[in-house]
């Protein structure tokens, strides 16, 4: 059953981290094969299952020693029809890995929360599509129907929210949250920005926002950004209106490249851990209600280890 589903606890402010760029870790870190960048496949077996488990574990233990929530984020990013039929699923078997997915979290909740550091049960949404191309953009209805199924899957396995990450375009993000809303579900949307702070589709952040929000009735709990290094977006946060009180979330990569130079990398970038949390911190420190942290591409660990102490090292000297 849900727990924090009629209230979600970040929303009251409270630092919340999430882990960091699961797929390049399993990748370049653990020199997992993922077909079609499907974390989602590995739980056909057991042996994939306890990969992923163990792959939280650091993160568990850096929130908990920072006093900080933790977004528990299924590892089902690709795990919509499209993709899941290239890897020979079913639409049922697909629902029953979605399924399984949130009841793995569930067991680790259960097993690893504390009062000081909730754990929000999160169903991950991806894009339909190549999250870096988004040249094949569906309409609102059909973008509404084609990710009802995973929504339902979520909600009915008692996730506590869903969070559609790297949405490139509006039109697939307006549907995304009228799926949510139809299923009674909080959402959070989460677009990905190029280094000149668009969407690839070219829309403004501003606009994709305010967009989203006017077509749904503001339906989203919040908006996040992710996919892109905080040099892509900074900007576009300084001296931004009334829409920035809307973004509650930032997933960073830690490589300053465009999405099609890490598209063809064929090494990992990780940045520099310390820099990128002085630069979420920064960021928080201007913004205190972006208070969901954590990383993306390239990110694991360290960078969230970094991004908790930096937040909460502010968070000290402002007492």
């Amino acid at each position: 059953m849900p727990k924090y589903r009629n209230r979600l606890p970040q929303l009251d402010g409270k630092l919340f981290l999430t882990d960091g760029g699961l797929e390049t870790t399993l990748i370049f870190h653990h020199e997992l094969d993922l077909p079609h960048f499907a974390a989602f496949d590995l739980m056909r077996e057991q042996k994939g299952k306890d990969i992923l488990r163990d792959y939280l574990t650091p993160y568990i233990k850096i929130a908990q020693e920072r006093g900080a929530g933790l977004i528990l984020e299924s590892p089902t990013w690709r795990a919509n029809p499209d993709w899941a039929t290239l890897l020979g699923y079913s639409r049922k078997a697909l629902r029953a890995v979605n399924q399984e997915s949130i009841e793995m979290l569930h067991d680790i909740r259960n097993a690893q929360e504390t009062p000081n550091s909730p754990m929000v049960i999160s169903g991950n949404i991806g894009p339909r599509r190549d999250g870096y191309a988004p040249d094949d953009i569906m309409t609102v209805e059909e973008a509404q129907t084609y990710h009802a199924e995973q929504i339902s899957a979520f909600a009915d396995a008692g996730a506590d929210m869903v969070c559609a990450l790297t949405m490139t375009n509006i039109p697939e993000a307006i549907g995304v949250a009228r799926a949510a809303k139809a299923e009674s579900i909080p959402v959070a949307i989460s677009f990905t920005v190029e280094t000149d702070g668009r969407l690839p589709a070219g829309q403004l952040l501003q606009e994709a926002i305010e967009t989203t929000d006017a077509e749904t009735d503001g339906a989203p709990a919040y908006y996040m950004i992710n996919c892109a290094h905080p040099t892509h977006f900074a900007q576009t946060l300084d001296g931004a209106g009334a829409w920035i009180t809307r973004l509650g979330g930032i997933r960073a990569n830690a490589s300053k490249c465009s999405h099609a130079e890490l598209d063809e990398a064929e090494e990992l970038d990780d940045g520099n851990p310390v820099e990128l949390g002085a630069n979420l911190a920064a960021i928080h420190r201007t913004h205190p209600h972006i208070n969901v942290l954590g990383g993306c591409c390239g990110t694991d660990h360290r960078h969230i280890e970094h991004i908790g102490k930096s937040v909460a090292g502010d968070s000290c000297m402002a007492v």
